[in-house]
This record gives C-alpha cells, structure tokens and sequence, in this order.
C-alpha cells in the first residue's frame, strides 16, 4: 500500500516534533479576553456545559415532535430542526417537484399548522430551537413567532437561532431559490426585524458545516466562512444599523471533522480573526460583538457506509475536537446516518457521547487545555494565514457575491475535494472499513424507513387547509408580499407573518417572491 501521508486533510505538512521554534511569540492572554484565542467565556465549561443539540426531522410534524419530546427525555438541552428538501426549496408537498421527497431528509412543513404541530407540547419561552433552513428561513420564522404568540409567548423571550445563511447555499449546499442580491436583502430584513424585535433570537447561523461536507478543507471552511460573516456585517451596516446592535447576535456553525488537532486550531483561528475583524475593521466598540460563539455538529462526511458502528468512534473523537475547540453548542451525527435518517437507539447513543465527554473526561474541568501546546499554536497560526490569503483573493475578485458568480469557490472546493478522494483511493488516507481493515461480510444494522403513506396524508393536509382558509384574505396578504419585495426599502417579515397568520403556505410566499425577484441558476464548474 503507497505511504500515509504526514498531512492534515488540508494538507499542511506535519512535522515529527514541533518546538518552541514553530510558534510566533505573542501573548495567548485568557479565555474571556481579546482575541478570544482561547475561549469566549473565562471559565468556559466549568460555569456552562455547551447547549446539546441533537439534530432532528423526520415525516409529517407529528413524527418529529415524538422525537423532539424523547431527546428531551433523554436529556437534550435544546432543539434543532431538520427540514425536508421541499420546504427547504419553497415548494407545498402537493407540488409535482415534492413527489418522493416530502419528510425524506427533514419534517414537512408547509404551514403555520404544521408549525404548531411540530412544537405541540413544547413551550417556546423555555427552550432554544434551531432551524436549519436558509432561502425559505424568514417564512419559518414567522410561522414560529405565530405559534409563539398563540402559546403567549412574546416574540422577545424567544431563544434560538435561524440558519438564514444564504452565501454557502450558492458556494456549497445549492438550496436557493432567489438570485444572490434579493436573497440578501431578505437576510438583512431578518436582521433588521430580530434586532428590533427579538433580541435574544441569533438571526444568522454563519454555516462553514456545509461548506467542509461539500469537499473543501479545513483552511478553506475557515477563510469563506468568516469572509460571508463579514459580507452579512456589510449589508447590515449598509441598512443602516449600527453593527454593536447587532454583531452580538450573530453566530457562527463549524464542521467537527476527523482530523483532530486541526480542528481544534480552526476553531481557535476563527475566534481570533472575528474578533481582530470586528473591532478593527468595522469598528466595534462592545466586547459582545467581538465574540464568535458557534454551534459544531461532527462530519457526516466522515461517516462511512462501510462497518457503522465504527462511526461512533469517529463521532465521538470529532466530538472532542469541537469542545476542545471550545464549541457553545453541539451536534453528535449518529452511526447509521450513512445508511438512513438515525434510529432512535442510534440517536440516544449520538447524545450519551455528548455527555460521555461532558461528565466522564474532565475535559471540562479547566479552559483551553491545549492551549500553548507547540502543534496546535503552529496549526492556529498557519489556518490564519491561509485564511488571510483568501480574504485576499476574494477581495480582488470583487467581494462573496462576485465571487460566487465567477464560481471562485465552487472551483476552490471543487479541486480540494478531488484531491481528498485521490488520496484515499491511492490509499495516502487510509479509511477503516473502506480501504482499509474492510470485511467481506460488513453486516447492516437496522434502519428507520419512512411510511410512503406519510406523503399522501401530508398532501391531504395541506389540501384540506387550503379548502377551509378564507381564499381572499390569503390573496390580499400575498399581494402587499409582493408589493413590499418589489420596494427594496420595506422590510418583508411583517408581511411575511400577515400572510404566515391567514394560512398562506410557505409555497405560496415564495411563488410570491419568485414572481417579483425571479429565479437563480448557477453556471456550472466542471
């Protein structure tokens, strides 16, 4: 078999030992302190364990508030939602596009009554919930300050995060429905609104997660990250908000990958580079706006097919790396992710390696504690250099926007990924149970299977509703939608929770917008 390589995955060489010698002399300082290099809270886990968020979504919004209700029961400490590939893309179930893919990959939810299902029980004052969702974020939103309101709660006590992060679906996930400019004018509407109006709500997760699952490297996830972090604070800024309102509720979403020790340095470069970017470029003066607080889930790349249990040594490892990194919140993917959408018992053992690490390690017993070793500085230190060098590069070409249009980071990730799946088929990255220690009898386990009958009562769902509805107030709703989307100087979420508040579906909004802003195809790389 051809040598492993002496490489991270993204190919920084590895030396044998590293010394005094390979680290720039400057002060680390201390958790809680500019640049945050080695924590954003002093005492980091010893005051609070990290939030354990266990992605879910699954069928019909009654199936998933089942699972939502048993990771509660099993000790979650907040909610973080999976959406299926037609509410993510603003279509109904009942579109020909939806046939095979309503509540596949996520929940369906094509309506505020799907909305107050999927939290039926759950008291939105109490809990945090994340909603993975980006073009469609704002609908979602909306529905669930609907349903907040109906269980009395103010749109001010809510708690979360929406995922809103519309750049990496053009660089990365290609979930979007609008071109580039209108699509940004809606996240900073999103802004603009929660800053008014929910302060305790993050509006953006700024997502490297999908952008490291699409093929780029570590270097790479880090640089177009923070360089879409800072193109939000342009918008926002440009709205007309100072960014002390509302950089503090800005948060951030990272892959925790396999090869450990650059993962915890890309976590530890990003804190550092947000803070530096924050005070000294746009001028922040709160030392809240300076904090990068961000959310891990482990790689689901990383997860093979090939002998399943093994994916739980995988995630238990990456799991170490985001909190030695110092994550604020945390996603264990389970074994059979691989296979299918995780079973229960294959979800409870995702979450008890959360709190494996939490009360059995005592890694959380003191900040940082890798901090001043010789190879992880050397590795924080060369990850933000890299990524200054993209900065760099993204600059000349124009900025994110441009960028995406001259598909810089298609090609960027394109060719990592490429490099990636060499190595591993020269056997330079070797893969256990793919090529490497493979068996010739690999057994499956069991896993979940969704009722195809689930999408025939979806369908009849939201059917039904649409026959009860009051047609007339739905269509002047939709109209003052498309009224306020073709004036760039009206915010859209108030008419976004009118239409949300007469039943308009989350089809119907976006037929609304698509009507006005039109439609967004990318010019492939090859």
């Amino acid at each position: 078999m051809t040598p492993e390589l002496h490489s991270t995955i993204s190919g920084v060489e590895v030396k044998s030992l590293y010394t005094s010698d390979d680290v720039n002399a400057r002060d680390l300082g201390r958790p809680g302190e500019f640049p945050f290099t080695r924590g954003v809270y002093p005492s980091m886990y010893r005051g609070r364990l990290w939030t354990m968020r266990q992605f879910a979504g699954f069928g019909t919004a009654t199936d998933t508030n089942e699972r939502f209700r048993y990771l509660l029961e099993q000790g979650q400490t907040g909610l973080s939602t999976a959406f299926d590939m037609p509410t993510l893309m603003g279509l109904d179930s009942d579109h020909p596009r939806s046939l095979g893919e309503v509540g596949r990959e996520g929940v369906a939810v094509d309506s505020l009554e799907d909305m107050a299902t999927l939290f039926a029980g759950i008291p939105l004052g109490e809990v945090s919930t994340s909603m993975t969702i980006n073009s469609a974020a704002a609908i979602l939103l909306a529905f669930y300050v609907c349903v907040a309101e109906r269980q009395g709660v103010a749109p001010d006590r809510l708690r979360g995060t929406a995922q809103t992060d519309i750049l990496k679906e053009y660089i990365a996930q290609k979930e979007w429905i609008f071109p580039p400019e209108p699509s940004l004018r809606l996240v900073t509407d999103m802004v603009e609104y929660c800053t008014r109006e929910m302060p305790l709500w993050h509006p953006i997760s700024i997502s490297g997660y999908h952008i490291r699952e699409a093929g780029s490297t570590a270097a790479q996830e880090l640089a177009f990250t923070l360089a879409d972090g800072f193109t939000y604070v342009e918008q926002a800024i440009g709205r007309g908000l100072d960014v002390d309102e509302f950089a503090p509720r800005l948060s951030f979403f990272f892959n925790a990958h396999i090869d450990f020790f650059e993962e915890i340095a890309k976590y530890r470069a990003a804190r550092r580079i947000w803070a530096r970017e924050l005070r000294d470029r746009f001028g922040a003066k709160n030392p809240r706006s300076w904090l990068m607080r961000f959310h891990s889930q482990t790689a689901g790349v990383s997860l093979t097919a090939q002998q399943p249990e093994v994916n739980i040594v995988r995630t238990a490892i990456e799991a170490l790396a985001a909190v030695l990194g110092g994550t604020q919140s945390l996603h264990t993917n389970s074994f059979d992710e691989a296979l299918a959408l995780p079973t229960e018992d294959a979800a409870r053992i995702a979450l008890r390696t959360q709190q494996v690490i939490a009360h059995e390690t005592g890694v959380v017993n003191t900040a940082d504690p890798l901090g001043g070793s010789y190879y992880v500085e050397h590795l924080t230190d060369e990850l933000e250099r890299q990524a200054y060098a993209y900065f760099e590069r993204i600059a000349k070409l124009g900025g994110v926007v441009e960028a995406i249009k001259r598909n810089f980071f298609q090609t960027e990730i394109a060719e990592a990924s490429f490099r990636y799946q060499q190595e591993v088929e020269h056997g330079q990255r070797r893969i256990v149970g793919v090529n490497a220690y493979t068996m010739d009898d690999d057994t499956q386990p069991e896993i979940l299977h969704i009722d195809p009958a689930m999408e025939q009562r979806q369908i009849a769902k939201i059917q039904a509703l649409r026959a009860r509805r009051d047609p007339a107030t739905v269509e002047t709703k939709l109209a003052r939608l498309k009224e306020d989307a073709a004036h760039d100087n009206r915010n859209l979420m108030p008419a976004i929770i009118d239409a949300a508040k007469a039943d308009a579906t989350i089809g119907e909004m976006c037929d609304a917008l698509r009507e006005v802003w039109g439609t967004w195809r990318e010019t492939p790389a090859f």
